[in-house]
């Protein structure tokens, strides 16, 4: 525009784990279109990731249990945006049990001609209401809106200097990517950013110094003995400090 505003002209959905946080599928949608009416791609984008990671897993480890549900997705969960009568009829046909908080609306809804509609508003209604309910919806306003929060207002892709939806996509996906890697890199070193590892550098390196002080101190205080006491020693000092440093790193 010419006074520098822009209009929206793309809106991202996540699909995202409610067990671990992590983005399963993402999809770039066109602003003019509404959330009831982009569900079903992003639903079925996350239905093939899910099928794949599956497959995966049981190529890889046939032996052992599989650590992603082999019924694929069972459960969906958003907000009041995406209720809609139709949108719950037609995840009710895809055997998808939904979580949506409906929207307050003035008078009461008619229902001629709507049976299967209906059905599935009330079921939602009475699966929204229940403890469990309450719990996803609390770990949906926890794990989905961060992920929002760091791609879009922490990771600066909020506005795009890219043309076409395919260049967008790709930037997107990049960025979600490093998101999911970034909780790999939680669950291993504890810090998924680094600025959060390098505020545990002081504090290993600190470990690492009080060890090799330590270390010293044994060393000058029994000068004598046998070389081969020594070197076994100095074999178990230098496995007891890899043990530290792999233990610094996991917490």
């Amino acid at each position: 525009m010419k006074d520098g505003s822009t209009h929206l002209a793309h809106k991202a959905e996540h699909a995202v784990d409610l067990d671990t946080g992590a983005v399963v599928a993402v999809t770039l949608q066109a602003a003019e279109l509404g959330d009831t009416t982009t569900v079903q791609e992003t639903l079925a984008d996350a239905g093939l990731a899910v099928a794949e990671l599956v497959g995966r897993e049981a190529k890889l480890h046939p032996e052992e249990e599989p650590k992603v549900n082999v019924d694929g997705i069972e459960e969906l969960v958003a907000d009041k945006g995406y209720h809609s009568g139709a949108v719950l009829e037609q995840v009710k046909q895809l055997e998808v049990r939904t979580y949506i908080p409906e929207k307050k609306q003035p008078g009461k809804r008619h229902w001629k001609g709507k049976r299967g509609q209906q059905q599935a508003v009330y079921r939602n209604r009475q699966r929204v209401r229940r403890e469990y309910g309450k719990k996803l919806l609390r770990r949906r306003g926890e794990f989905v809106e961060r992920s929002f929060a760091h791609c879009y207002e922490t990771g600066g892709m909020r506005r795009c200097t890219l043309r076409g939806r395919e260049n967008i996509l790709k930037r997107l996906l990049i960025h979600v990517g490093a998101f999911n890697i970034g909780l790999v890199l939680r669950n291993m070193l504890g810090a998924g950013k680094p600025r959060e590892l390098s505020n545990r550098a002081p504090g290993l390196v600190s470990r690492i110094l009080g060890l090799l002080l330590h270390l010293c101190g044994h060393h000058n205080a029994d000068p004598s003995g046998p070389g081969a006491v020594r070197a076994s020693r100095d074999r178990s000092h230098s496995i007891t400090l890899r043990y530290l440093l792999r233990w610094e790193m996991a917490t």
